[in-house]
Order: C-alpha cells, then structure tokens, then sequence
C-alpha cells in the first residue's frame, strides 16, 4: 500500500506545488522509493509540470469519461500516466486546463487509487488551495494532509481555519501535520509561535532561499536537483527520510475507513453546497450517495442564517484580531468593541435575514446570542452569569447541563457546531498559553472569575468536544450563611472555629460538588489577621480575605512536555517560606505524605481537602495516595503518621434533595492497637423523612462524646460550651 500525501493551502503563494514537486523527487531519490506526483490543482494546473519540465498531454479527466462507460480498466489509466526520471518518479494530472464540465467523482476517484496503491511506495498530491468536492474524496484516499504554511498570520490563521474545515468532515487531526516553507523570512513570526498557533504538529522546515529557488525554478528543474547541497534541499532529503521512518504520521486506510464509516450522514449538505463541483452527477463520498437536502426547519434556516452572520464579521470586521483584544483588554475597550459589534450585526442581520426575523424581540435576542459567539462563550455567557447556577456541563454541541440548587437539568440552549465548543474552549485558555488539540487532548484552565474549566475533545471524547466548567461562587459565605442554608448549625459552627483558632489540623472530605472547597473558605476565616497563610491549588478556587495571604497554583506541562510544576513541588518550597498555616485546595498525590510530615513538624493549624465517601474511608484513601506515589514506607508507619497529624475530619455530602450539608465531624483520637486507628464522632446528620416537595427532613444532633483536645481549647483561652457535646 502506498503512503499518500496531499500538500494543501488555502492561501496562495505559499510554495505548496514547489513543495509538492521537491519532495517527490526527494523521496525518489531516497533509497529509490517508486513516486507517483499527482497534480490535482484544479485553480493552477500546469504549475507542477512547469518545474519538472514535462508536457502532459493526457490527464485524469479525461480518463473519467470511459468510467461514464463502464469501460475502466488499468491498461487505459497508465496510458494518462507520464513517466520520467528513469522510471523512478511517474507524473499525472487530473486537469490540463479549465476545470469547468469535469467529471471527477467519489466512485471513480476510489477505484484509481486502488490501483496507484498498487503501483508506488509514496504517492505526493499537489492538492490545491480550494476546498472542492473532488478533493474531499481526494483527502478521503489519503494518510496525511500536509499544510504548507508561512511565518505570517494570514497563513497561520488559514491553516487553522482549514484544519478546523476537514475536522469538521470528520477527518482526524492526526492525520493532518504543518510544514513551515520560507521559515527564517526576515520579519515573519517564529516558528515557536506559529506552532502554538496551529493545532498539529510541524513536522518540517524549509529555510528562505530566494536566490537558489528563483535560479531552479526558472531553469524548471526541483531545487534538490538542481542544488543538491543548498539548505532547502538537504531540508527536503531530511523531511523524506523523516517519513520513511516514521509510520506514525500517517493514518491507515483502514482506520480512516471506519472512522467514515460511523459517521455515514457525516457531510452536512449546507456545507458541500459551498464547495464547487466538478461532476455532472449528485455527489458521492467513497460510494456512499448524499441525498437531497431534506426540507430545513425554521430552526435550521436561523442556524444558517447566524453562520452567514459570523462569516461576514470575520471577513469584514478582522474577527480574529478583536477576539485577541477581548482577551487582552480592560473593560471599557470590551464594552466599546462589543457595542460595535452588535452594530455590524445588525445591519447583517437587515441584509440577510430577509423576513425570517420580524419580531423586535426575537432580533434582539439574535443579535446577542451572535455577539456572544463571535466574542464570548456563546450559549453559555446566560449560564455564567446566573448565580444559582454552580456547574456547568457541555457534553457535545446540542447537549448542555447545568446544576442549579443541587440539582442537574438539561436546557434548551446549544452551540451551533462542534467546532464552536473548540473555539470556546481555546478561547479560554489562549490566554493561559495553553493549548488542545490531538496531541493534548485535555485540559484544565481557568476563567477570569476564577471558575474552574476542564475540556477533553476526541479522539478521548466519542461525542465531541467535552467542557465543564466548576464556578466561582461570587458570594462570600460565613457561618451564619450555612446556618441558613441548613448545611449545619450553631454549635457545629462553634466547635470548627474553636477547632482552627486551637491550630487543629483539619481534612475537609466529600464527593465531587458537597461543597468541601466552600467549608474551606469558611473555615479560613477563623484563621488569626497577623498570621501568614500560603494556599497552594492546581486550579486557584480558594479566596480567603487575609492581607498575608500568599497563593500559589501548580503548573502543567509546556508542549514540549517540560515545565511543570507539581503540588508536590510547591509545598515542599512553602515550607521555606516561614508559612504558619499551609491550605493545599485538595491533596490526590504524593504532596499527601510531604503534608503530613509537616503536620507532624511544627506546621499545625494546617488544611486541605480530600475525596472520600465517609470519615473512615479518608484514612483509607491517605494510605491509597501514600502506597501509590512509590514511596516505599510500612502501613504502620503511614497510620501512625496519619494519627499523629490529623486532629479533625469534616464529611460533606450532596444528598438526594440536591443540598448540601456537613454529615460528620470526627475527631482522629491517635492508634487503637498497631494497625488501626481510633475515630470518635463528635457531630453527625441524622435523616428523619422526605417531606412532599422531596426535601429531605433532618436533624444536627451530638454524639455525646467530648473531643479529646477540648482541655487545649480551654487552655488557650477560647471559650467552648461543654452544652454543644450533650446528647439529646
């Protein structure tokens, strides 16, 4: 089977056919591979024959024609093949001229590279820079794409959008890879930046040559011929070796099969009717027939309505360029380039929407939803902005959840496409000098209010792009907040502030969304003015209101995979930063051993959270994190530490209601023999009934049992009713 490649560009000029010629005729005359170089220009043709100096008087189209017959055979498509450089290299073009009446289909296209397959070891496809419907059945033959780019933002910002083009085609961004032509142009972007501005990887670079390539080029020879030893050339020689011995850049046939194959309606119609077409015949995608547009919805006609909407701001407002502002700016420039926006759009919307849109009311809600795609986070800028709303969950373009007052509902609202989640998602990290593409599939990040982002797309995600967001409660809590909120009452309240003025160590445990980071945050408010707090987060959530207050936040990886900078790392450096209480916002590693030591050395009145599904299984999961960082230490040890350095466990739970309460308060009263560890319960929630509306009806109650500590609270002159303990 051959490797096929198809050098691609949307935008002219870049050097893709002076690529696609060099590297066939690199490839050849490495270790004498058999290259077919395939011109499938249909805006150009004739380019790639000029700069190997050969005379095609026979192309691929017209062999079309007895496929119309039912008259293909393999004897009548080598007669269109021309071969030169001693059988070694063999050219064909799909066009010699005006590509207007070409029959070129799906069908047809399949059935010859069946027997190309059969024939080269490397098959290189001048495809053009224009999105047709022959070069998607093109694209659908080949292993890799490459994008020939330059080092400027046109460029870059083309072979993005056309990576995002195929992506939405369902074509596999591993299949696709960049090679950067003209890469030392002076004035042209690094090639570090065009990097992080693309979503594949670049694979190669071909140093600016001008006068080398101007000479070859008009002697109508490759440059690896004509100057075998120039730069560009031993460029080319070194990217050929690069793909005989790397099969990881290239996707299977037989992958790329039944990747299309689950996705059988995979083409929407509207956007194949804006691709030109080269056959007489109805479309068809590797023997699988479109058919006819059904009859579109009102709904759908709005979809398309936006989309001709958001094309327009980028064409004619440089929507690219503003959505960099909107991430750099301050407020007032935002309200100032929003406005404009809403502008634009509105006299789009008097030239486009014809009478789809009569209803005031209805434009105006148009208007804002364009504005927060082309600016914002789309459907989900309502979302952030309702305070009842605690997590948002977005598990593919049409299905949106959100949790409000505990409990998780679908809504009406959706994005328009996948791609759009894809933008929202690097909307929110570009900032952050993160990326997501096939290569870092996931990532967390944060918004300007602090919310917490996490987002996975596919190959990991089968949906489609995955975004859940955490918010930032901007609402800051107290004690009496949770009283009212029925997560505890008075005498639970008292007993934890006397706990942290007593510099108690304290684990907040839970599942995911009780609420352990809010109890935290109340918690830390208890903590005395003149002490230095540090807070050491993977995502900042903690906001505590001390002016010595230090944060720090984990780092992951760069692309390169370096840099990071875990939990771990930052806590054993709090250590030398004379902290007098460390808050970790959630211990899932080995920075559980590293607090416990500090625990246990002089850092008391420390903090953090944990997850876990009672007061007992938090012992269970300290010496699940332990064992598993590697670190070769005996049980025993490891419990004796725990019980030596945890003083108070703090349960939280979601219950079936949707609310949130504290469950335990549990004192860790040291080793009951050398294996286990002694627990007392201190306070417990305790269920009586559901009332109708399915709220759950319960009560605070003590256990009766004094913590053991309660003589160092007194001592310390913090007053503590022994009444609190009293059982009922």
């Amino acid at each position: 089977m051959a490797k096929i490649i198809s050098i691609f560009s949307t935008k002219g000029g870049v050097g893709r056919t002076f690529i696609a010629a060099n590297l066939a005729v690199s490839l050849a005359n490495t270790q004498t591979k058999k290259v077919l170089l395939l011109d499938a220009d249909f805006q150009s043709p004739g380019d790639i024959a000029r700069i190997i100096n050969v005379s095609p008087n026979k192309a691929l189209a017209d062999f079309a024609t007895s496929w119309k017959s039912d008259r293909y055979d393999n004897y009548a498509l080598q007669e269109h093949i021309l071969r030169f450089r001693s059988g070694r290299i063999d050219f064909l073009p799909v066009v010699l001229s005006s590509p207007e009446g070409v029959q070129i289909e799906g069908d047809f296209i399949c059935r010859v590279f069946e027997d190309l397959n059969k024939e080269y070891e490397f098959i290189i496809i001048d495809a053009g820079r224009s999105f047709t419907k022959s070069l998607i059945h093109i694209f659908e033959q080949t292993n890799l794409i490459l994008f020939v780019v330059n080092p400027d933002i046109l460029s870059v910002y083309q072979a993005k959008d056309a990576a995002a083009s195929l992506e939405a085609l369902y074509f596999p961004l591993r299949m696709m890879k960049a090679l950067l032509n003209r890469s030392e142009s002076q004035g042209g972007v690094s090639w570090r930046e065009v990097r992080s501005a693309l979503p594949c990887d670049i694979i190669a670079r071909i140093p600016s040559e001008g006068r080398v390539v101007g000479t070859a080029l008009n002697r109508r020879m490759p440059v690896v011929l004509d100057n075998p030893r120039c730069r560009a050339s031993l460029a080319f020689n070194k990217l050929s070796e690069d793909l005989i011995h790397h099969p990881e850049y290239f996707i299977s046939h037989h992958e790329l099969s039944n990747i299309f194959a689950a996705y059988p309606q995979r083409v929407e119609k509207r956007m194949l009717d804006e691709l030109p077409s080269f056959s007489l015949e109805g479309l068809t995608l590797s023997g699988r027939r479109i058919e006819g547009e059904k009859k579109q919805t009102r709904e759908d006609k709005i979809d398309d309505l936006k989309l001709r909407i958001h094309k327009r701001l980028i064409q004619e407002l440089d929507l690219r360029r503003m959505d960099q502002i909107t991430l750099t700016t301050g407020t007032d420039k935002i309200k100032d380039l929003r406005q404009k926006t809403m502008v634009a759009i509105n006299n789009f919307l008097s030239e486009e929407a014809g009478g789809l849109i009569s209803i005031r009311e209805e434009r105006e809600r148009l208007i804002k939803e364009i504005t927060d795609e082309a600016l914002g986070l789309g459907p989900l800028e309502d979302l952030i902005d309702d305070q009842e709303i605690t997590d948002i969950m977005v598990n593919n373009k049409n299905q949106i959840y959100i949790e409000k007052q505990g409990k998780v509902k679908l809504v009406s609202k959706r994005f328009a496409s996948n791609e759009q989640v894809r933008q929202v998602v690097e909307r929110i990290i570009a900032p952050l000098g993160r990326r997501i593409d096939e290569s870092v599939p996931m990532v967390d990040a944060r918004l300007a209010d602090g919310s917490r982002v996490n987002a996975i797309i596919p190959p990991l995600s089968l949906t489609g792009p995955t975004l859940t967001i955490r918010k930032f409660g901007r609402e800051r809590l107290n004690i009496p907040d949770l009283v009212r909120l029925k997560a505890l009452n008075n005498a639970m309240g008292d007993f934890l502030k006397a706990c942290v003025l007593a510099r108690k160590n304290i684990i907040v445990s839970g599942g995911t969304g009780s609420g352990k980071t809010t109890i935290l945050n109340v918690l830390s408010e208890f903590i005395p003015d003149g002490e230095r707090i540090i807070t050491i987060e993977d995502a900042a959530e903690l906001k505590l209101h001390h002016e010595h207050w230090v944060r720090l936040e984990s780092r992951p990886s760069n692309i390169e995979g370096r840099g990071a900078i875990s939990v771990r790392e930052l806590f054993r450096n709090s250590l030398r930063m004379r902290p007098d209480r460390v808050i970790i916002g959630e211990c899932r590693g080995q920075e559980t051993l590293d607090m416990l030591q500090a625990m246990n050395s002089g850092h008391d009145g420390s903090m953090t959270t944990l997850h876990a599904n009672s007061t007992r299984d938090v012992l269970s999961r300290m010496d699940s994190l332990i064992l598993m960082s590697g670190i070769e230490i005996p049980l025993r040890a490891i419990r004796e530490m725990i019980a030596s350095a945890i003083n108070i466990i703090v349960h939280t739970a979601r219950l079936a209601d949707g609310s949130r309460k504290i469950t335990q308060i549990t004192e860790v009263t040291g080793m009951l023999d050398e294996m286990h560890i002694g627990l007392q319960d201190i306070f417990t929630f305790s269920q009586i009934d559901v009332d109708e509306q399915g709220k759950i009806i319960g009560e605070f109650l003590p256990t009766g049992a004094l913590p053991s500590f309660l003589g160092i609270i007194k001592k310390r002159g913090i007053f503590l009713s022994e009444d609190i303990f009293k059982a009922k």
